[in-house]
């Protein structure tokens, strides 16, 4: 009898604790675990962050060119500076004839640079026979680092 009156009591007191949850000075723990954790952590990222859209600006301008290459191939050359990457997606009506131009077009949409600008297209290029560029994170010309150029003649 004495042992089902302890065992009780002990089972009493493991719901009790269960219930009572965490103490303040539990939670500061983890808070402070986990703040350690993010101040090691964010900054290795951070800096992870311009290389990510570099490495998807020159990803998505080599798509742009694979389709520029088939466009050239059904229609004996690359659309004009006035037509554009427009003419990769919609028959261009404006300028020279696009006479093997494939029904599906060359790509489903137009892709714009990772930081939200449109890609840019020129034919005759500079570079090349034709560039298709972003202008960087600072969406101007020129730039170091994050803000540089990223084009066709770097691929």
């Amino acid at each position: 009898m004495k042992n089902s009156v302890s065992l009780t009591c002990l089972c009493a007191r493991v719901r009790l604790s269960a219930q009572r949850g965490f103490t303040l000075i539990e939670i500061m723990v983890v808070i402070a675990i986990l703040g350690i954790m993010a101040a090691v952590v964010v900054p290795k990222l951070v800096g992870h962050t311009d290389t990510a859209k570099i490495s998807a600006a020159k990803q998505d301008i080599s798509n742009i060119k694979q389709a520029l290459i088939l466009y050239k191939l059904d229609n004996g050359r690359y659309p004009t500076t006035e037509q554009g990457l427009q003419a990769l997606i919609t028959k261009p009506t404006s300028g020279p004839a696009a006479k093997g131009w494939k029904a599906d077009g060359y790509l489903e949409k137009i892709p714009k640079d990772p930081w939200g600008n449109p890609y840019q297209y020129l034919n005759p290029g500079i570079h090349s026979e034709y560039d298709v560029f972003s202008y960087g994170a600072d969406g101007q010309p020129g730039g170091e680092g994050a803000n540089a150029d990223i084009g066709s003649w770097d691929l």
